[in-house]
């Protein structure tokens, strides 16, 4: 497909996120089909020969985290994408990368689970994503877009922090943004990407590098790891993302991510015309979740409504979050089911 240079398109999520990931200097794509993001390696497959990339439609998911791994122990910009259940089966790998202080960008279009679910959209991955997912301590950054044309600033972004921390970075979108259409703006593609020094390039002019995850002697892994977490919290310092929305003068607080968030602001308008009271506050960074923030904006409230689409994952960062003696309350579709604008205004009504 001929790809033209315009300022503004109408993409799929899907699209768009791939789209972004071109334009941040993502030349290496290793992807397996699922539902419901087809359409992410179909459209790379597209796109990355026109950019000189490199797209492979692996044999499994294990082998495209692999694939993953081996491109950015180059210096590549690389990436890879799936959905809840191909998620799990890379998770060794996304260990492995992390280990490895390796960037690396990883897009979850999220369906149901557990299990095989349903191919319906889903946000029942919050753990998965937020909690490390694979074995070991390590975290990863994880990016909760709500619309199509923030999947594509997101996944623009992601690849910026990926390199800037050596560590992978999880955008957790779902079914239905992955699926639906909306107009994008698109930024300029980057021009360079940043050299890295410590990659595996020949070493015919420097000393050789050396890039793993094990280490036998002790108290090597010991020093690695908190090498690591010292990375961590610089992130927590410097990298929460989130918005608010009607929080001047609240008696009930939403807290929602991603698509619930989006529903939760039509709900929002359906409170306020009727006299409630009611503001949103929004994580865009679900790791680092921007704790801090939502404890300043929580103490102007006096009850929160915690929305997700599933059985109750995010209320957990809530209620470490928010440490004033205020009720939390809860609100949850999970597997297949997607709340309504009518459903969580009720639900702002019983509290």
């Amino acid at each position: 497909m001929a790809h033209k240079r315009v300022e503004r398109v109408i993409l799929t999520g899907c699209e768009a996120a791939a789209e972004g990931a071109i334009r941040a200097g993502c030349r290496f794509y290793a992807g397996y089909p699922i539902t419901p993001q087809n359409r992410f390696p179909e459209y790379m497959s597209e796109r990355m020969p026109e950019e000189n990339g490199v797209f492979i439609q692996a044999e499994s998911e294990v082998s495209a985290i692999n694939m993953v791994f081996g491109a950015s122990v180059t210096g590549k910009r690389a990436m890879t994408s799936s959905s809840s259940p191909g998620i799990s089966l890379k998770q060794e790998g996304i260990s492995y990368l992390a280990g490895c202080e390796l960037p690396a960008v990883i897009i979850n279009m999220n369906r149901g689970g557990p299990g095989l679910g349903s191919v319906t959209p889903s946000q029942s991955d919050y753990f998965q994503s937020t909690r490390g997912g694979g074995h070991g301590d390590y975290r990863t950054i994880a990016l909760a877009p709500w619309n199509v044309q923030e999947i594509y600033d997101l996944t623009y972004l992601a690849f910026t922090l990926a390199d800037r921390y050596r560590n992978p970075v999880i955008v957790l979108a779902d079914g239905m943004i992955a699926q639906m259409m909306e107009p994008v703006k698109l930024l300029p593609p980057v021009k360079t990407t940043p050299t890295k020094k410590w990659a595996l390039t020949g070493c015919k002019r420097r000393r050789p590098n050396s890039i793993k995850s094990l280490f036998l002697t002790h108290g090597v892994l010991e020093t690695h790891n908190l090498k690591i977490a010292d990375k961590y919290r610089q992130i927590i310092e410097n990298e929460t993302l989130y918005q608010t929305y009607m929080c001047d003068d609240i008696d009930v607080l939403l807290v929602s991510f991603g698509t619930c968030a989006r529903i939760c602001f039509e709900a929002l308008a359906l409170a306020r015309a009727k006299g409630i009271k009611a503001g949103l506050f929004r994580p865009i960074t679900l790791w680092p979740f921007p704790s801090e923030h939502l404890q300043r904006v929580a103490e102007k409230a006096k009850k929160i409504l915690v929305v997700e689409m599933n059985c109750g994952q995010m209320i957990e960062d809530v209620k470490l979050a928010v440490k004033k003696d205020i009720r939390i309350c809860f609100y949850g579709r999970p597997g297949d089911g997607v709340p309504t604008p009518e459903e969580i205004f009720r639900e702002i009504k019983k509290i």
